[in-house]
């Protein structure tokens, strides 16, 4: 039996490494691991929903953000973003924390394999027009 830091370690390296071998160019990894260092940030400054919903209106134009929002919902034990999106919405304050709790505690692996993996550094790779 795995500890949950232990599994999310595992998702995300299944994940990140899955997302390498894609054959992705360096835009789409810089996205994707510039995401990963990014809304660790942006939850703290705005809130689970508003940054996972921000992400989410991004991932039209951002496919690397709709893939990172679909392996982080699963890492968490979600079958897609939207069930994500849906429970975030949903939950009492008590479970909300708990969620938040869980999705910034998956990001540090995100984070740490976006750096390991993808080769991506920090969020300053990021396209200047994600920034709002």
């Amino acid at each position: 039996m795995y500890t949950r830091d232990q599994q999310y370690a595992l998702h995300a390296f299944e994940y990140v490494t899955a997302y390498k071998e894609k054959e992705k160019g360096d835009k789409e990894r810089n996205q994707y691991g510039g995401m990963a260092h990014r809304l660790p940030v942006l939850i703290h400054s705005a809130g689970l929903a508003q940054a996972l919903e921000f992400v989410n209106s991004r991932s039209g134009k951002k496919p690397p953000h709709k893939q990172l929002l679909t392996d982080l919902s699963k890492t968490i034990g979600y079958d897609s973003t939207g069930d994500l999106l849906e429970a975030v919405r949903q939950a009492p304050l008590t479970s909300y924390m708990q969620i938040t709790y869980q999705v910034r505690q998956a990001l540090l692996w995100y984070k740490r394999y976006a750096q390991s993996i993808l080769d991506v550094e920090d969020a300053s790779v990021v396209d200047k027009e994600d920034e709002a």
